[in-house]
């Protein structure tokens, strides 16, 4: 799977190498980032401070298309540059921007196009090169269909009517929004890993612009959504979640958040909401009591391939998969926030209780075991011993004043753990003598032994 704008640890995001173009002309500059049609909407706007978010491939322009833009607005507008993102760089950092008051954004480089809730948003998407007629050649010597829908990475909108009109020439068949097939125009990216999973129906292909290649892609979508497959029957072994937020951009991410919460209390399953900013394994193993995570972030953003995590990291749409009753998956894929709400307001409502045997346990294709799922919250059920949250949540243990969490799955987590912690022998154990530590800075220090 494609590399995700999650960094995997702090030391791949210091080590990394970005691939950047070389230094542009003025005449490109003015082109790529389309100065003038971003001065004309500031100015037709009338906004006052406007906030320019740079990808890391795109930032060392930012200086010099900071002064264009400066010179082409005028006295009393302000220009702000967001260098780093508090989460993916195609999601619109309306949180960044609101630290300057910003009234509305310029957003650069690739974007997942998520609809915003707080600031209007100037996208300027650059313009990659591509040979129109190489393209829709490649394209013919392998297409089999009768009609295809044309997809492709934002840098290549400015040339899609072309794109278009060589398709239809080439191939001989309609270019619509209603068909079977799909052709991707774009390199090997997130995007294209969602438009597999979430076309499993279709058949793609996809051309490269800078490798000048073209192939079908729908042989990986099988893997794609077995691998996926198998995460979702992690979830379902799973008591505990984290809900991760990923987003403070999109649109509809605070009610989605708070459907989750409803979906998995009304399972009886115990649930945490976390933000922890950009993810790595190291955050998120401080939550070891946690079993399961439901990322919420952009359709770019949430597929995240969770070997390297201490736990699994599902989407949403694969939480809800992973709670029905039913073991079958039609191989259906949802990513976009208002479609899973819509789809929940549409549901019919489940109820409360099941005339099920509460202590009936339950198989798991990952362990190959019988398990008893625990329950949190809700009236007891017979024979059943539920944790209830709505108690209180610390209790007097003992007559020393000592206090313990009650009915808490973070207590339960800490109470089964074989490690304690040290041993406190406060007036025991004589003070260390000191030493002389180490010199310097961190690249080089200077022992003085």
């Amino acid at each position: 799977m494609a590399e995700t704008a999650f960094s995997a640890s702090g030391a791949d995001v210091i080590s990394r190498t970005i691939d950047v173009q070389l230094e542009r002309t003025p005449v490109d500059l003015e082109s790529f980032y389309e100065i003038e049609r971003t001065i004309e909407q500031i100015i037709a706007g009338d906004y006052k401070r406007i906030a320019l978010q740079f990808p890391d491939e795109l930032l060392h322009d930012a200086v010099p298309v900071y002064r264009r833009l400066k010179a082409g607005i005028g006295l009393g507008r302000e220009l702000y540059v967001l260098a780093d993102t508090s989460y993916g760089s195609c999601c619109v950092d309306e949180v960044a921007a609101q630290h300057v008051d910003a009234d509305v954004m310029v957003h650069y480089g690739y974007a997942c196009m998520s609809q915003t809730s707080r600031l209007p948003v100037i996208y300027v998407f650059g313009k990659k090169a591509i040979d129109v007629d190489d393209c829709s050649r490649r394209i013919a010597e392998i297409f089999e269909g009768t009609s295809v829908i044309l997809r492709y990475d934002v840098a290549y909108a400015h040339q899609s009517e072309s794109i278009a009109a060589a398709l239809k020439q080439q191939l001989k068949v309609p270019v619509s929004d209603e068909a079977t097939d799909i052709v991707y125009i774009g390199g090997e990216s997130l995007g294209l890993t969602n438009l597999l999973i979430t076309h499993s129906t279709c058949k793609v292909y996809s051309y490269d612009p800078v490798a000048k290649l073209a192939r079908v892609e729908s042989t990986r979508t099988n893997r794609l959504l077995m691998r996926r497959y198998a995460t979702v029957q992690k979830a379902k072994d799973a008591d505990v979640f984290g809900i991760l937020v990923g987003t403070l951009g999109v649109a509809s991410y605070l009610p989605l958040i708070k459907h989750l919460r409803a979906l998995l209390a009304r399972s009886h399953k115990k649930s945490y909401t976390i933000s922890v900013g950009k993810l790595n394994p190291s955050k998120l193993a401080n939550f070891s009591e946690v079993e399961c995570f439901v990322l919420v972030a952009c359709p770019e953003n949430s597929l995240i391939e969770s070997r390297e995590f201490f736990r699994p990291i599902v989407t949403p749409f694969e939480l809800e998969v992973a709670l029905r009753a039913e073991q079958s998956w039609t191989g259906r894929y949802v990513l976009d926030f208002e479609k899973l709400l819509a789809e929940a307001d549409d549901a019919p409502a489940t109820p409360p209780d099941s005339d099920d045997d509460p202590d009936q346990p339950v198989f798991s294709l990952i362990t190959g075991k019988y398990r008893h799922a625990k329950q949190y919250g809700g009236p007891p059920s017979k024979g059943k011993e539920i944790a209830n949250e709505s108690s209180s949540s610390v209790i007097l243990r003992n007559q020393d004043t000592a206090v313990a969490l009650a009915d808490s799955a973070g207590a339960r987590f800490f109470q089964d753990r074989t490690f304690r912690g040290l041993e406190a022998r406060v007036g025991e154990d004589a003070p260390s003598v000191l030493e002389q530590g180490r010199s310097g800075i961190a690249r080089g220090y200077a022992d003085d032994h």
